[in-house]
């Protein structure tokens, strides 16, 4: 059973190995309060330690964790990562909720036609759906 509840994010992530300058960008697969999983080129030894951006969602979002699995898929890498910082976990949870806000902001155009914005996106996922989004 899991620690935590996986929330589906198709979200633009950059990351680096720790110590190194330079930074890798890639799509998240899925992220949650203890970690995150995302496609990637190349092979992540397990215990290798990588700092984690979202500039997309939180230009200063930036978190420490290490590689827990690595397996190949068919067209990519898949790369599991547990965080090791614990303000970068209370910080992805409010990434989370982003992400979700962002879903319904999309989902609102394609079902209804209606664009909203950041602000009005939030305020209605809010009112709708923040009681049911899972405790820590």
């Amino acid at each position: 059973m899991r620690k935590y509840v996986r929330h589906p994010a198709r979200i633009p992530i950059e990351y680096k190995i720790s110590g190194e300058t330079f930074e890798t960008r890639e799509i998240c697969r899925n992220i949650s309060i203890g970690g995150i999983c995302f496609s990637a080129d190349t092979f992540l030894t397990p215990e290798t330690i990588v700092v984690v951006k979202i500039p997309s969602i939180d230009s200063t979002f930036e978190a420490m964790g290490k590689v827990v699995w690595c397996r190949k898929r068919q067209d990519s890498i898949e790369v599991g990562v547990e965080f090791i910082d614990e303000e970068g976990a209370f910080r992805m949870r409010l990434i989370e909720q982003i992400c979700h806000i962002k879903d319904y902001q999309q989902e609102i155009l394609e079902k209804e036609g209606r664009v909203l914005n950041d602000e009005d996106a939030a305020m209605e996922w809010t009112r709708k759906f923040a009681k049911n989004f899972p405790a820590i």
